[in-house]
């Protein structure tokens, strides 16, 4: 396993021609691509990788390449490619088309701030307006975990019991554009990991059939009950996934949930991505201190671990919620998860704090304020924005 020094964008588009290239004795592999800041260099990489068995197919729009993996995955093959912001809005709805034909196409999001105004920093707004799709999220805070985190993506969606896409977001240019040592699986590791990719409804010539017609209301409230089945039987899929990958690579991804000093924990933290990363540092040093600070990592976003989530704060008394992202007149879209998961704990202090919109800097100094708000407050609140004074 070679250990190399690459830029986010460059070990998940490393990772992705593997696991196309994997498929190469199957139906073979094919990405729609289109470009878009900050995740060109993903696009870029696939179209200069020669594959065995498939093909990039460049096309004008993000709506027309997610349009490419949905013929694709459609006629068996693995099928995936990339986005970011306004390019993810574009892509909606053929996002939506791709959930409910329940096919296994892998797209990553390389999260930035939608425009207007324009801006090309981070936060999770792109990913999460596609929130109720029938897609699973994964969230990643560091390359290594980026590149394991695309494998089990791939492994989880084509599992016959799920059969549902998977995006997998990572936060632009603090990720996409900054390198870091990572462990990269050869492609004969890629290959023993990934099965043949086999699409049981694709298209084939010797059982005509359509896609996407007309239903009644009894069969599709069916075919989502269907879906929502599937989401439920994520979790335990991608453990088994998650142990695979432990026997073959020799390390253990990170599950639904990461919990740091959660077992005695008064107060705890929940956060995503790169933040995650930040509070660690500050869990530790709050530690040292003798405080009974932890945090929690919320790696799936859908399916939402609840009962993971409500076991991991069982001795909290106060919960923040921090939220690089905003749903108009709510809040932190996080925090309403949480708030979901959370709400037969009347005993709990939930407080939403709105942090690092637009790419702002989430600093340990920044996080020990609201780590000492959030211990100081004797009510909950409407959602505390951080840093919003010009």
């Amino acid at each position: 396993m070679p250990r190399v020094l690459v830029t986010g964008n460059q070990a998940a588009g490393r990772t992705l021609a593997m696991a196309g290239e994997a498929n190469r004795t199957a139906r073979g592999c094919c990405a729609g691509a289109y470009p878009i800041t900050p995740q060109t260099e993903i696009i870029e990489y696939l179209s200069a990788h020669s594959f065995s068995k498939g093909r990039v197919v460049p096309v004008e729009s993000e709506h027309s390449a997610m349009g490419v993996c949905i013929g694709a995955s459609l006629a068996g093959a693995r099928s995936f490619t990339a986005s970011s912001a306004n390019g993810l809005s574009y892509m909606t709805e053929n996002v939506f088309a791709a959930g409910y034909y329940r096919l296994p196409i892998v797209l990553l999001a390389v999260n930035r701030t939608l425009g207007p105004p324009w801006n090309i920093w981070v936060d999770q707004g792109d990913s999460l307006a596609l929130r109720d799709a029938a897609w699973m999220q994964f969230y990643t805070d560091s390359h290594q975990d980026l590149v394991d985190t695309i494998l089990l993506a791939f492994r989880v969606a084509e599992d016959r019991r799920i059969l549902l896409p998977a995006l997998v977001a990572l936060d632009g240019f603090v990720i996409s554009h900054t390198q870091m040592v990572v462990d990269l699986p050869t492609q004969e590791q890629v290959d023993a990991y990934l099965p043949p990719c086999h699409v049981p409804h694709r298209l084939h010539t010797g059982r005509p059939m359509t896609f996407g017609g007309l239903t009644w209301p009894r069969e599709t409230a069916h075919m989502r009950h269907e879906i929502q089945e599937a989401m439920l039987r994520v979790p335990e899929v991608l453990t088994e996934a998650i142990d695979e990958f432990e026997k073959l690579f020799g390390r253990r991804p990170v599950g639904a949930l990461e919990t740091c000093e959660t077992t005695d924990a008064s107060t705890i933290m929940v956060a995503c991505n790169t933040m995650a990363r930040t509070l660690r540092n500050l869990v530790k040093h709050r530690r040292e201190r003798g405080e009974r600070l932890g945090m929690i990592r919320v790696k799936l976003f859908r399916p939402f671990p609840r009962q993971e989530m409500r076991d991991a704060t069982a001795t909290a008394q106060r919960v923040g919620v921090l939220d690089r992202n905003h749903s108009p007149g709510s809040g932190g879209i996080f925090w309403q998860e949480v708030a979901a998961s959370l709400r037969g704990r009347s005993d709990l202090l939930l407080q939403d704090y709105v942090v690092g919109l637009g790419g702002g800097d989430v600093t340990e100094d920044c996080l020990s304020g609201i780590a000492d708000d959030l211990s100081s407050r004797s009510a909950e609140a409407e959602p505390v924005w951080e840093e919003v004074a010009l």
